[in-house]
């Protein structure tokens, strides 16, 4: 094998020890944030000496939980998180716990609400699968169902992408999405696919009631086996001289024409978390206020919880954010 050229800058490898196998890693300041509001077990965290007086209140608040905090180098947090838009700061935590059919289910029940499911076929962009999931957890959905084959992962970059939304989402990875599709169909779910083609437009049909939509990758859409599972197809009307959406695009705008049927118009704008801050912005946003949804069967406990971190650590999150949760989270 020729030797590279001497211009040619070999990838260094991670200091071995920052991020074990067993060990997951939330990059960037919104993903870090969430992940410390949803409790996630935290064991280490990775600042960039650079960026720490712009990310010291998200420092302190880890010391102040006895956190370890290793400074690394930015390049080093570019290669243990496959992607440069880190921030500078990561927290490694423990090993994501993922949900089942039945959690989404009972996630509804819960909240005395129809199922409303997000299923995504084989995405391939991590950042249209993180959008995704940032705006099915804005959109009121229950779950998020996608196979573990042919589909972006899960990635520090798809969770930056999702802006520490996952952290309040069911993610259910499943190898036989078709079969699933049937599954949810025989309890009672409609199952609603998008395509470019169909008769009928999202707004023409009825996207109330125990409901799943699909979502198709960027370039096949929908699979034949997961197209023929379907109760039925829908179209975005294009009135301009472009012939398609990006994938997360027409995949938020299907949840949102849904969340707006369902009678969501009250509690779905505006819960999606703000745009992520400048690289050299020394705080994050003054104020982030989620407004609760309209269920009145929401649980209690978690609400409280979230509302005791408010209480007690509200001046070490960035910016002294004032957070007020949706009284019907359960994570």
């Amino acid at each position: 094998m020729p030797a590279p050229a001497p211009w040619t800058r070999q990838p260094t490898p991670p200091p071995a020890g920052l991020l074990g196998e067993d060990e997951e890693l939330i990059a960037g300041r919104h993903p870090v944030e969430e992940a410390f509001i949803a409790r996630r077990k935290a064991i280490r965290l990775l600042v960039v000496p650079q960026r720490r007086q712009a990310l010291e209140k998200l420092v302190l608040h880890a010391a102040n939980l006895r956190i370890s905090i290793v400074e690394v180098e930015g390049g080093t947090l570019t290669s243990l998180a496959g992607f440069d838009g880190h921030q500078g700061i990561a927290l490694v935590t423990d090993r994501r716990q993922f949900a089942g059919l039945d959690d989404i289910l009972a996630r509804a029940i819960e909240r005395k609400e129809a199922p409303f499911v997000l299923v995504l076929d084989s995405l391939e962009d991590p950042q249209n699968f993180g959008s995704l999931l940032r705006t099915a957890e804005a959109s009121g959905v229950h779950g998020v169902i996608y196979p573990t084959h042919r589909q972006a992962p899960l990635s520090a970059a798809a969770v930056k992408a999702s802006a520490g939304a996952v952290e309040h989402l069911l993610l259910a990875p499943v190898d036989d999405l078709a079969e699933v599709l049937t599954d949810l169909h025989v309890r009672g779910l409609r199952v609603i696919g998008s395509d470019a083609e169909a008769p009928l437009t999202a707004r023409q049909a009825d996207l109330r009631g125990p409901l799943v939509i699909v979502v198709g990758s960027e370039g096949q859409g929908l699979g034949p086996a997961v197209r023929r599972r379907c109760d039925a197809v829908v179209r975005i009307p294009m009135l301009g001289h472009v012939s398609s959406l990006n994938a997360s695009v027409a995949g938020s705008i299907l949840l949102y024409e849904a969340s707006s049927q369902r009678g969501g118009e009250g509690h779905a704008v505006g819960l999606v978390a703000p745009a992520d801050a400048p690289a050299d912005a020394p705080d994050g946003p003054p104020s982030r206020k989620r407004r609760p949804k309209a269920s009145s069967g929401a649980s209690k406990e978690p609400a409280a919880k979230l509302a005791d971190i408010a209480a007690d650590d509200d001046a070490l999150l960035p910016g002294g954010l004032e957070i007020q949760s949706r009284p019907d989270s359960t994570e």
